[in-house]
């Protein structure tokens, strides 16, 4: 390479990043409010376990795990 091609590549990535900083530090939307930033919080995690609705878990419910077959296959 000569040195005239070695010195515009510089020259090329000196002015792309001094582009590349004007636009970032114009952008108005990518800076935080002077007062802060209000966040929202979650409750305590308990280790308190609630027993199931016996309306629901019961012995008499439907097992979607068991296959069913609706008619009868005349063979």
């Amino acid at each position: 390479m000569k040195k005239t091609d070695i010195a515009m590549i510089i020259l090329v990535a000196s002015l792309g990043v001094i582009v590349a900083y004007v636009v970032a530090s114009n952008l108005s939307f990518l800076k935080l409010p002077d007062n802060g930033v209000k966040v929202q919080t979650i409750r305590k995690i308990s280790s308190d376990v609630t027993q199931p609705s016996k309306d629901i878990f019961n012995d008499k419910a439907i097992n979607p795990t068991v296959e069913v077959i609706v008619g009868g296959e005349n063979g």
